[in-house]
C-alpha cells in the first residue's frame, strides 16, 4: 500500500465527516461505479423478474434484487479502493474483478451477515484486507467499535433516502394528471391495483430496482470513508504522509538553502553599489514646512473645550494661537509660495486675507465650549477629611503600622520558622537522603545477558537447536533463533551491512538483493512468522512452525551446516 499516491487528504476526521468523505468519493467517481453497476444489475433485474414470473410470484423479485445488495456492493468498493489510490479502474477491468474478487465472502454477507446493520463498514475490512477466522473478527471490532452507532445511523439514513426514490418517482405520475381529473384517475389507479396487472408488477420492480442504484452505491461510499477514517485513527496514515513528505522537503533543502543565500548576496552587493539618492537636496526647500507643519496642524484641528476656567487666561491661549497661525502664514507666504510659483505674488495683500477668511471658516477650525458643574476645592476637601479620620482613629493607625511591619519582616520570619522545622525534623528525613546518596554511588550491577541475544554466536546445528526450544516449550525463544538465523543468512548472501536496531521492514527491503525468488519468499515467510508472535502474541501450530523451519533449512542450507550458507544458490537452491 503506498500512501503517498492517495488522493484524499488524511487527516483525524469526526464519523459524520468521514461519511462526508465517503459519499463525495462516490460522486467524483460516478461514472467508473454506475457503469458497470447498471452492466451488472439490468441482467439480474431481468433475470430475477422472469424467475418469479415462472413462478407466478412477482413480489418475490424485488426481494431477491434487495437480499442480493451485497454481490452489488463489491462494484463501488472495488472501484473506491483503487481510485482513492490514484488508479481509477475501467468498466471492464471492473466486471472481469467480480468474477473472482471477494466471493469468499459471500456467502457469509448472503446469510447471517446480511442483516448487519454496519455492513458498509465491515465488507471493506473483509474484502480489502483478506482476514480470515478470529484475526477476522478481532479486526472488525477494532475498527467498528468507536463508530458503530455512526454506521447504525448510516444504515437506516440510506433506507429512508431510498424509500423517498421510491415514493418520488411513484408520485411522478401523478404530475401528469390535469388537476379536474385527479378523482378519476385515482379510481382508475385503484382498480388496477386490484385487477394487479404484470406490467404494473414489472414498473413496481423497475421503481425499486432504480432506487437502489440511486442510493446504494453512496451507502458503500459512506461505508468505504468510514473506514479509511478508522485506518487513519489506529495507524496514523496522516503522521506517516506528513514524515514523508517532510524527509522529501529535507532532502533538497542543500538545494534551495543555496538559491536563497544567493538571491540575498546578490541584493545586498546590488543594495550597496548603488548610488546614493539625492533626497536632501530635494527636500532641502521642504525643511521650512515641515518644521511649521505641526503648528499649523496644530491650529486647523485644535478642539477648544472650555470647563469653567478664567477668561483672561482663554484670552491668552485664543491670542497665543492667533500668533502662532500668523506665523505658520508668513512662513508659507515667504518660504512655499515663492518656492512653487518661481517669484512672487504681486497682490499678497489679497492672499493674505483670502487664507484668513478660509481659516475662519467653521468646517476648517471647528471649535465648541463645553460648560460643566464641578465643586470648588474638591481635592483639598478630601484630603482634610482623610488626615481628620486617622488622627480620630489611632487604632486604625496602629493597625496600619502592624501591616507595614509584617510586610517587612514576614518573609523573614518564615523562613526562620522553617528553618527550625527542618532541623527539628532532621531525625527523620536525613537517613533517607543519606540512602539516596549511597544509592547513586554504589555500582550498577552486571547486566545478565540471554544466551540467544544478537551478541551470541549462532549454535552449529540451526534446525536442531530451534527444534529442541520449541519443544521445551520456549516457543518466542525459537522464533527469535530462527528470525536471526534467516536475517544473518540474508546479508551473507546479499551483502547488505544492516544498522543497529534495524526494523523488520528494512530487512524485508534488503532482501529483495537475493537473486533467488523462492529465498525471498522464504525469509518474508519467517518475518511475518517473528512478527505474528512478537506484536500479536499469535504463535504457530506444530505444523506450520515444522513447515516453515523445514523450508527455511531447505533454502539457506541449514542442514548438516554449522553456519548459515552464504552462497547465493545454498542448499537446495
Amino acid at each position: 500500500m503506498n500512501l503517498e499516491s492517495l488522493t484524499v487528504a488524511l487527516r483525524p476526521r469526526t464519523a459524520w465527516e468521514a461519511v462526508e468523505l465517503g459519499t463525495a468519493l462516490t460522486r467524483r467517481h460516478a461514472a467508473a461505479i454506475w457503469t458497470p453497476w447498471l452492466l451488472l444489475t439490468v441482467p439480474m433485474l431481468a433475470l430475477c423478474n422472469l424467475l418469479t414470473w415462472s413462478l407466478d410470484m412477482m413480489w418475490l423479485a424485488p426481494l431477491l434484487m434487495w437480499w442480493l445488495k451485497p454481490a452489488y456492493d463489491r462494484i463501488p468498493l472495488y472501484v473506491l479502493s483503487h481510485a482513492v489510490f490514484g488508479d481509477v479502474p475501467g468498466t471492464a477491468r471492473t466486471l472481469r474483478a467480480q468474477l473472482g474478487w471477494g466471493l469468499r465472502w459471500l456467502p457469509a454477507y448472503l446469510s447471517w451477515r446480511r442483516l448487519s446493520p454496519v455492513r458498509a463498514l465491515n465488507m471493506p475490512v473483509d474484502l480489502l484486507e483478506g482476514g480470515s477466522g478470529p484475526a477476522a473478527r478481532q479486526r472488525r471490532r477494532a475498527l467498528t467499535g468507536p463508530v458503530y452507532g455512526v454506521a447504525l445511523l448510516t444504515t437506516v439514513i440510506c433506507l429512508h433516502f431510498e424509500l423517498a426514490v421510491y415514493l418520488g418517482l411513484n408520485a411522478l405520475a401523478v404530475l401528469f394528471v390535469p388537476p379536474d381529473q385527479l378523482p378519476m384517475a385515482w379510481r382508475d389507479f385503484m382498480t388496477v391495483v386490484n385487477e394487479q396487472p404484470l406490467w404494473l408488477d414489472l414498473l413496481t420492480n423497475t421503481l425499486t430496482w432504480a432506487a437502489t442504484c440511486a442510493i446504494e452505491p453512496f451507502y458503500v461510499g459512506a461505508g468505504f470513508g468510514l473506514y479509511l477514517n478508522r485506518r487513519t485513527e489506529i495507524e496514523g496514515w496522516d503522521i506517516e504522509i506528513v514524515l514523508r513528505r517532510l524527509g522529501a522537503r529535507l532532502a533538497g533543502a542543500g538545494t534551495s538553502l543555496l538559491l536563497v543565500l544567493a538571491l540575498a548576496g546578490g541584493l545586498l552587493f546590488g543594495g550597496l553599489a548603488s548610488p546614493p539618492a539625492h533626497a536632501q537636496q530635494a527636500d532641502a526647500g521642504e525643511a521650512t514646512e515641515a518644521r511649521a507643519r505641526p503648528l499649523s496642524q496644530r491650529n486647523l484641528d485644535k478642539s477648544v473645550i472650555d470647563h469653567g476656567a478664567d477668561e483672561d487666561e482663554a484670552a491668552d491661549e485664543e491670542a497665543a494661537d492667533a500668533a502662532a497661525g500668523a506665523r505658520v502664514r508668513e512662513t508659507l507666504r515667504k518660504d512655499t509660495l515663492p518656492r512653487v510659483f518661481g517669484h512672487p505674488l504681486a497682490d499678497a495683500g489679497s492672499m493674505r486675507e483670502a487664507v484668513e477668511r478660509a481659516y475662519e471658516d467653521p468646517s476648517v477650525s471647528p471649535k465648541r465650549t463645553v460648560t460643566t458643574w464641578e465643586p470648588r476645592d474638591r481635592d483639598e476637601k478630601e484630603e482634610d477629611d482623610e488626615d481628620d479620620v486617622l488622627e480620630d482613629s489611632p487604632l486604625l493607625e496602629g493597625i496600619g503600622k502592624i501591616i507595614g511591619l509584617i510586610g517587612a519582616y514576614g518573609l523573614w520570619v518564615l523562613l526562620g520558622v522553617l528553618a527550625v522545622i527542618l532541623l527539628a525534623t532532621s531525625p527523620r528525613w536525613i537517613v533517607w537522603l543519606r540512602s539516596a546518596v549511597d544509592a547513586q554511588r554504589r555500582e550498577p550491577e552486571p547486566v545478565a545477558r540471554d544466551p540467544l541475544a544478537e551478541t551470541a554466536p549462532l549454535p552449529d546445528d540451526i534446525p536442531t537447536a530451534i527444534r529442541r526450544l520449541w519443544a521445551e516449550g520456549r516457543q518466542r525463544e525459537a522464533l527469535a533463533l530462527l528470525y536471526r538465523a534467516s536475517i544473518e543468512t540474508m546479508t551473507a548472501r546479499t551483502g547488505v551491512v544492516l544498522v543497529p536496531g534495524a526494523t523488520e521492514a528494512a530487512c524485508l527491503r534488503a532482501s529483495r538483493k537475493m537473486p533467488v525468488a523462492a529465498d525471498r519468499d522464504a525469509f518474508a515467510a519467517a518475518v511475518r512468522l517473528w512478527q505474528y508472535a512478537a506484536y500479536a502474541g499469535r504463535l504457530p501450530d506444530d505444523a506450520a512452525f515444522q513447515h516453515q523451519l523445514d523450508t527455511l533449512a531447505e533454502r539457506f542450507g541449514w542442514t548438516g551446516a554449522g553456519a548459515p550458507d552464504a552462497t547465493p544458490d545454498g542448499a537446495g537452491a
